[in-house]
């Protein structure tokens, strides 16, 4: 299948149609939105599951096997906000408050966008390792911290300090349905997990419908924001997008260094070049007040999510696919 095909499938993915039915919502104006108790449910569905079952497969997984692509998801987690950080700064001539929020948000990751290309890369007949949720557990933190020990310097006397504020962004609400979903999934088993599974699969139906609905809501946000691309200028549209690609290649590259398969690549450059809008933006908050909401949560929501979305996993699967010297 070629790139222009890979495009086709994922622009009429339900996935990406639901995500652009919500985007259209908010446009024309319509008075549709999910209330915020039932969004709130689904995004715990579906980071609960993702933790319940990688680790299920995790209890499969090999210290071994694991080791390598863990290893260097750690490596990506610290490279990629410092290389965010640096262009921000010195290209865009940010300031440090907003270089380093936006790092923070790029550093991080993008659950919904994982789990997009998870799905993307079993349409095309590629299984990505069953561990790949711890992987995006570990690379959870690790970019918002190093973000924000960049710009901490910045925060202004009686702010809350970094500890405390690293220590709600480790203890909430996204870690712990991930971190513990992985422990409770690693002790249960499989017998146990045989009788849950068909729920909290995330191959399956009730997965899949779920995160169509939440797909249809993130598309009303985004839209609400559109007309915040007009403040942001040229230099964020155009990093909202290259960023990304940069990221991603790279991502999957080192995915390919460190052992994975061409779909386990796939998902760890997706990831790379994922911006988070769940961890990042309440300890840029909270650390970093200075900072321009309007920057950050539109480069990530507004432009660099709805890019991976329909465009960047396609390209950072046939990237992959190169890289493993498949045609």
């Amino acid at each position: 299948m070629n790139t222009v095909d890979l495009l086709q499938a994922n622009l009429l993915s339900p996935i990406a149609l639901a995500f652009a039915l919500g985007l259209l919502a908010r446009v024309v104006r319509s008075e549709f939105s999910l209330p915020k108790d039932v969004y709130l449910g689904l995004s715990i569905f579906l980071l609960w599951a993702l933790g319940l079952q990688g680790g299920v497969e995790l209890r499969h997984s090999s210290l071994q096997a694991i080791a390598g692509p863990a290893l260097a998801t750690v490596g990506l987690g610290v490279l990629t906000p410092i290389t965010t950080y640096l262009v921000v700064r010195r290209l865009g001539r940010f300031s440090t408050a907003d270089s380093a929020a936006i790092a923070a948000h790029y550093g991080s990751v993008s659950a919904v966008t994982f789990i997009a290309a998870s799905g993307f890369v079993k349409a095309q007949g590629q299984e990505a390792e069953g561990f790949m949720p711890t992987l995006l557990t570990l690379l959870e933190s690790p970019g918002i911290a190093v973000a924000l020990a960049l710009g901490a310097y910045h925060a202004r006397e009686g702010e809350r300090p970094v500890r405390e504020v690293m220590h709600e962004v480790l203890t909430g609400r996204t870690m712990v349905l991930l971190l513990g979903g992985l422990v409770v999934g690693f002790l249960i088993g499989d017998q146990h997990w045989a009788t849950i599974g068909p729920f909290y699969d995330t191959t399956g139906a009730v997965f899949r419908g779920v995160l169509c609905l939440f797909m249809l809501e993130m598309g009303v946000t985004a839209g609400a924001r559109l007309g915040d691309l007009r403040k942001v200028g040229g230099f964020l549209l155009g990093f909202g997008m290259l960023m990304p690609l940069a990221h991603g290649t790279l991502g999957a590259w080192i995915g390919q260094v460190a052992g994975l398969s061409v779909g386990g690549a796939t998902v760890l450059g997706t990831m790379a070049a994922s911006a988070s809008y769940i961890a990042a933006p309440p300890a840029v908050r909270l650390t970093l007040p200075d900072a321009n909401p309007t920057y950050y949560l539109t480069a990530a929501l507004v432009i660099t999510f709805p890019f991976n979305l329909l465009i960047g996993i396609p390209v950072y699967f046939r990237v992959a696919t190169w890289l493993g010297g498949a045609p």
